[in-house]
């Protein structure tokens, strides 16, 4: 069990040291939260079930009986919440004579930054492993694919057919594939796209697709239809933590999508144990991501 002990910073226990680096670096605001909708939860899981619809109705001539539908339930997700936990231990020595405060003060903000940093890569992973076939739903498909099954028969995609960069035309067909969504039975419901979802390395492309009200890259006075047509009004997130430099991903505002349930917030505790006088500092948080209906979202891994 590592500790933390005056060899570690024999720096501190001397005069004369200007300033500590290496700890005060500003952080990005919280990007997971747009990425899922949260919910508290107060059970070990939570599990949401799908539910197929009715059909079309079918012609019924004269005098004939009346053919009889059925619903049932779909798909089950199951969410299980995570414990996450981090913490130190440091000798009493070292907290008595450090000059500085670099273990009391620097360490203690360090793993608040520890904490926050995990919640934010638990997160962003469930997209970054959109298109892995090892991590599926409910469905037993990944969160983004062009084979998701339905209940009742059949397969829809929420993925473009063939894989493409962020482009205007990618953006125009994925806009069009969702408008085209239909439920489990095949029948059309209506979907729109709310936001882009990107990595830092798309953030100038995608300005200058969505930021303009006129196409790109032409010399024709064409208007950008994206941009005069609203289609992201929730505007472009960019989300430090996504790890592929071309993949991109369409929030859209089907509800029980993409979820988020804190079972157990953040917590820090400090104890001290009696035959060591060594004390420990530790944060700990329950939680877990995933996703319900994949329709909340659209996505390309890029070309």
């Amino acid at each position: 069990m590592a500790t933390i002990t005056t060899g570690s910073f024999a720096k501190a226990l001397w005069p004369g040291v200007n300033s500590w680096y290496g700890k005060s670096y500003n952080e990005h605001t919280v990007e997971w939260s747009a990425l899922f909708d949260s919910y508290n939860s107060s059970k070990n899981y939570e599990e949401d079930m799908g539910i197929t619809s009715f059909g079309l109705a079918t012609a019924k001539p004269e005098g004939t009986a009346i053919s009889y539908d059925e619903e049932r339930q779909g798909f089950l997700t199951r969410y299980t919440h995570v414990v996450y936990a981090n913490g130190f231990i440091v000798t009493r020595e070292m907290v008595e004579d450090d000059l500085y405060s670099v273990v009391a003060q620097k360490r203690a903000k360090g793993l608040a930054y520890s904490m926050r940093q995990t919640k934010e890569n638990v997160a962003a992973n469930v997209y970054n492993r959109a298109f892995n076939s090892s991590f599926t739903g409910g469905d037993g498909v990944e969160l983004c694919s062009t084979a998701h099954v339905n209940v009742a028969g059949g397969t829809w995609a929420n993925e473009l057919t063939t894989a493409a960069d962020l482009s205007e035309a990618s953006l125009e067909q994925s806009c069009i594939d969702i408008a085209k969504y239909t439920d489990d039975r095949g029948l059309k419901i209506a979907v729109h796209p709310v936001t882009l979802n990107i990595p830092v390395d798309l953030s100038y492309e995608a300005e200058r697709i969505l930021g303009t009200p006129h196409r790109v890259g032409t010399a024709d006075n064409d208007i950008n239809a994206l941009y005069s047509m609203g289609k992201f009004p929730g505007g472009v997130n960019v989300n430090h933590y996504f790890n592929d430099t071309d993949a991109w991903f369409i929030r859209t505002d089907v509800m029980d999508g993409m979820k988020h349930y804190q079972r157990r917030p953040l917590q820090f505790a400090i104890d001290n144990d009696f035959d060591t006088e060594n004390a420990k500092f530790k944060a700990i948080e329950r939680y877990s991501f995933g996703w319900t209906d994949p329709r909340a979202v659209y996505g390309s891994p890029g070309a």
